[in-house]
């Protein structure tokens, strides 16, 4: 896979913990609708509502030229519902505190950080048979 596939893969996945995150207190079911919830970014990243306290990330001002248009990008965003397969990994990686991407990204983020950044096999490792040695 050449790089810029695979940045653009990142990007999706950015894009979708995005969605996951903003999506939290509706599935909570603490609001109906996104712009509701007073600490969400939805608000500033899809209707263009002022916040101090908000700083548009890269990706997210890669989906237009101008604020309309970014704002237009991303509420289409929410317009379908993440898959749930999806949201099944975002929250396996979170709970495991594990990388969420793919195994080349979770090897290079690994050497960074000099541990552990995909689930392990489950269960006790396999004990190896000791070789038998014949005495006298």
């Amino acid at each position: 896979m050449g790089r810029e596939a695979e940045n653009r893969g990142l990007s999706l996945v950015f894009l979708a913990c995005q969605r996951y995150i903003e999506l939290n207190p509706v599935r909570a079911g603490m609001v109906e609708h996104l712009g509701e919830y007073r600490w969400s970014s939805y608000r500033t990243n899809g209707e263009g509502e002022e916040n101090a306290l908000i700083r548009p990330h890269g990706l997210y001002e890669a989906l237009g030229l101008e604020a309309t248009s970014r704002q237009a990008a991303y509420r289409e965003l929410f317009r379908h519902e993440l898959e749930p397969g999806l949201v099944d990994r975002i929250r396996r990686a979170t709970n495991g505190n594990f990388v969420l991407g793919n195994e080349r990204f979770a090897t290079e983020v690994a050497a960074v950080i000099g541990r552990r950044t995909l689930p392990g096999k489950s269960g006790r490792p396999r004990k190896v048979a000791e070789p038998e040695f014949g005495g006298a």
